[in-house]
């Protein structure tokens, strides 16, 4: 069952936002800057790098955050660059491979519980969810092989994993969070569902990392004052390092500004509160299991007449 169709929209009334930093294990600036929003109660999730160099000297930190503040998720990924390269290898080559059938589930799979293990071993705990850098992880093979993953290593206690679905999705892509979801996130939705693990409803925080720190704001603004219930909004601060990381100066903003944060925000549509994905409160009264099953369905449908298409 879907956590998407669980969570309350209670329009008018309080909402419930979890506010995710990615990349945690990328680089020491990165890691400094998702411990200091947490402490201040700026952000309520991280999502972790565990192949990457900062990990090591980053885990045993985020290993003492308390679950109940922030959940700590495994960021996942396929295609990382070189230890001594500043920027990402390209995607493209992995989103065709996943289209073209050339990607070996086995071998992703292998992958997926690798960096679940590390996880495990460094926090001694399981994530509280699962996304993808750069989303690798709706892409063809890898979303079978890791809803399947989960599904097998933890039952009923797996994590909840990171949809790409857009606040407002259209019929035909027009913005970058359509373009991601259009790669794989309704399929994602539809094998999550089949195997009864939560998802998250829409993602926020989309850009393309242009623009300073004032037009983060603004754009943060306006995702905390549209959100729903059960919304995810995906951030990358940084305190900054010596070396450079994709997107450094963006990074550098976002910290300036999620700093400044404080909730319960007050919006036009009510207050929203901060609050892990895990920690938000379902609505399993508020709906019948027929409508369930029917948001599970449709996502099916729809699923099909895409891949027909």
């Amino acid at each position: 069952m879907s956590r998407s169709a669980e969570l309350a929209v209670n329009a008018g009334g309080d909402r419930f936002l979890c506010i995710c930093a990615d990349d945690f294990g990328m680089s020491e600036g990165i890691n400094a800057a998702v411990l200091d929003l947490v402490a201040r109660a700026a952000i309520c999730a991280a999502s972790c790098m565990v192949l990457r160099g900062a990990w090591a000297s980053g885990a045993a930190e985020a290993r003492q955050v308390d679950p109940a503040a922030a959940d700590i998720g495994l960021h996942l990924e396929l295609n990382r660059p070189p230890s001594d390269s500043p920027s990402e290898p390209a995607l493209s080559g992995l989103i065709a491979a996943g289209y073209l059938g050339l990607l070996r589930p086995g071998a992703v799979r292998a992958q997926i519980r690798e960096q679940l293990a590390r996880f495990e071993d460094a926090i001694g705990r399981p994530p509280a969810f699962v996304d993808g850098h750069r989303h690798v992880h709706q892409l063809p093979v890898v979303r079978e092989a890791l809803v399947e993953e989960l599904a097998v290593r933890y039952g009923i206690a797996a994590p909840w994993l990171r949809t790409t679905a857009p606040a407002a999705p259209h019929s035909l892509p027009r913005t970058k969070a359509d373009v991601i979801f259009a790669l794989g996130g309704r399929r994602l939705r539809a094998l999550a569902a089949q195997r009864g693990i939560a998802t998250s409803r829409a993602l926020l925080g989309v850009y393309g990392f242009d623009g300073g720190a004032e037009a983060y704001r603004r754009r943060l603004q306006q995702w905390i004052a549209t959100c729903r219930s059960g919304d995810v909004l995906l951030c990358h601060p940084s305190l900054g390092d010596a070396a450079p990381v994709p997107h450094e100066a963006a990074r550098r903003h976002e910290y300036a500004v999620l700093r400044t944060l404080a909730f319960p925000a007050e919006t036009d549509a009510g207050r929203v509160l901060l609050r892990p994905f895990s920690r938000q409160p379902s609505v399993d009264s508020a709906r019948s299991m027929d409508a369930i099953a029917n948001d599970n369905l449709q996502l099916l449908r729809t699923d099909r007449l895409e891949d027909a298409g």
